[in-house]
């Protein structure tokens, strides 16, 4: 039945769940709520679907899956737990962070057995991000979405989120395992097979008029066409305006459609899929650190918080607010470039304003910006920064997709987003530092990178340090000396993938008043809910794979509640 055809009630529509925001999360808890045999509907502010997960990579970070259990990796409930109990610590109650362990497969093993799109292949390597700290996994926990065809989605192939922030660029099909050995591509036999590769698969399907779309693409992708086949109305340009209460419980939504307010009633519950407050300047200068704007984010530009304040609206407590999923982004004057291997490979250093190095480059992302923060508020001039490499890093690695040996945008010269000088004194002068110390803090790191050992913050010790290098650099594969002009230096600020703060949930993915008590029928996942994961990122997909495990669990809970038929296909 399609959405046109759905009964009015009392001038509005009718639904057993619906669900608010089209990401990963929102469309796999609306699968979960079809196949226990309830109508569910899914709204989405934007004209297009797929949200933030659109633009990501794609990793879904969930321990012990069905995937990477076919696949071998040695893991367990146990490794696991205690692996988030010693990161998160007693930030996140006990019982939610067991909550997404538990369910976490039976999220993975519940998309595989009922739709035949949704398919996804470990990531081989791809380690935790602290696979020191006990239960840390250097093999990496983290699965991603197999590429698929665009053109399946048939007339629904136009509304699919495309801007390519973290993904491939547009038409590449490229597999995320392969990406890191592209980045090798002057440096190995590897890499230029993988590139040769790469293009050959491009070339045959595009020969062959097909579409392919890689990484958090693929995953959206897969995922609309399982809610297509599912018979679950998907209703684009709808942003929701309030929630609806009857006494203290939730009952449904109020949305704007065609100019129009609609009500939307929800029989059994209401879920927040909507993602973070990134875009939403007002909020992002009350709740977090400064400096901050909502220009520096790779998140979806709708992301405005919209579905937090309509629960503050009604009561709801908020939680972690402060925090984003964080990470260093090269600072153009149209946006912020999310950086991800450049400042981990070797031959480049991050230096704060007086010149001097201040954390390990190749550190996870998170860690690498709460760092700038700190030192920031400590008077250390750390935002911006400057990610400093030479013409040696250049001719060995591809930078913010710009091919290795290839010139940099001119551009990106004229409006400062990247000072070039022949000599480190002549740059130190373009980017405002002091030359000697610039000259100094470079020279100390060549002797170390020489030596092969970073005394001063560790760069390379970690297996996670270690995912992003180069293994033909002897004897670190994070350390090269930064020797052949020109030099470079590129102004980076505290970017995002999005903030990781929202409303307070249980392990039921209840959203909760200030007081512990629950507000009946409203649930929450993603970056609309406080993240499970505390102030910390464990892997890569740490986002991803909780909005599609807690969105899983509250229609499982709505459903339980509601005693539907269970496991029932939709229609």
């Amino acid at each position: 039945m399609s959405d046109a055809d759905r009964p009015e009630k009392a001038g509005g529509y009718d639904y057993d769940i619906v669900v608010v925001g089209s990401g990963n999360g929102g469309m796999t808890a609306a699968l979960a709520a079809a196949y226990s045999g309830m109508r569910a509907l899914i709204v989405e502010k934007a004209d297009y679907f797929g949200g933030t997960s659109a633009l990501s990579g794609g990793a879904v970070w969930i321990p012990n899956n069905p995937v990477n259990v076919r696949a071998g990796v040695p893991d367990s409930f146990e490794d696991a737990d205690r692996y988030l109990g010693e990161l998160v610590g007693d930030r996140v109650p006990a019982e939610r962070r067991q909550a997404y362990l538990t369910h976490g497969p039976a999220t993975i093993e519940f998309l595989e057995k009922h739709t035949e799109h949704v398919r996804f292949a470990y990531s081989p390597g791809y380690s935790d991000y602290h696979p020191q700290i006990p239960g840390g996994l250097a093999a990496g926990r983290s699965i991603s979405p197999v590429a698929v065809d665009v053109r399946k989605l048939g007339d629904l192939a136009p509304t699919l989120n495309r801007t390519d922030l973290l993904a491939p660029p547009a038409g590449i099909w490229l597999k995320p395992v392969e990406y890191k050995k592209l980045l090798l591509v002057t440096r190995t036999w590897r890499g230029r097979l993988t590139a040769l590769r790469v293009g050959l698969r491009t070339a045959v399907a595009r020969a062959l008029g097909r579409n392919m779309v890689s990484a958090g693409a693929a995953g959206v992708v897969r995922l609309r066409l399982a809610v297509r086949d599912a018979g679950i109305p998907l209703w684009l340009g709808t942003p929701m305006r309030a929630l609806i209460v009857d006494g203290r419980r939730v009952v449904g939504i109020r949305v704007e459609r065609d100019g129009q307010l609609v009500t939307i009633r929800a029989r059994h519950g209401v879920i927040l899929a909507a993602g973070g407050f990134e875009r939403n300047p007002g909020m992002r200068a009350r709740y977090q650190r400064q400096p901050i704007t909502a220009t520096w984010t790779s998140g979806t530009v709708t992301n405005t918080g919209d579905a937090i304040l309509a629960a503050q609206a009604i009561g709801a407590d908020v939680d972690l607010m402060d925090r984003a999923w964080w990470g260093p982004a090269m600072l153009t004057p149209e946006r912020a470039l999310f950086m991800l291997s450049e400042r981990s490979l070797p031959g480049s250093i991050m230096v704060d304003g007086e010149g001097r190095r201040f954390v390990n480059e190749s550190a996870p992302y998170v860690d690498v910006v709460d760092t700038m923060y700190e030192q920031h508020a400590a008077g250390r001039p750390t935002i911006p920064c400057y990610l400093v490499f030479d013409q040696g890093f250049r001719d060995r690695y591809p930078f913010v997709k710009v091919p290795p040996r290839l010139p940099l945008p001119k551009a990106w010269a004229q409006d400062g987003t990247v000072g070039t000088a022949g000599t480190l004194a002549e740059l130190a002068e373009r980017i405002g530092v002091p030359a000697g110390q610039l000259t100094a803090t470079v020279e100390r790191f060549n002797a170390a990178a020489r030596a092969g050992r970073d005394e001063e913050f560790g760069r390379g010790d970690s297996a996670y340090d270690r995912y992003y290098s180069d293994p033909t650099i002897r004897p670190n594969p994070n350390l090269a000396p930064l020797v052949k002009p020109p030099f470079y230096a590129a102004r980076l600020v505290p970017g995002d993938l999005g903030t990781s703060g929202g409303l307070r949930c249980d392990e039921h993915a209840r959203v909760l008043r200030a007081d512990g008590s629950v507000i009946e029928g409203l649930y929450a996942t993603g970056n609309c809910s406080a993240a499970v994961m505390g102030h910390q990122y464990p892997g890569p997909g740490a986002t991803i794979g909780p909005a599609m495990v807690f969105g899983y669990i509250a229609a499982r809970h709505i459903a339980s509640l509601a005693s539907p038929r269970p496991e029932s296909v939709p229609g």
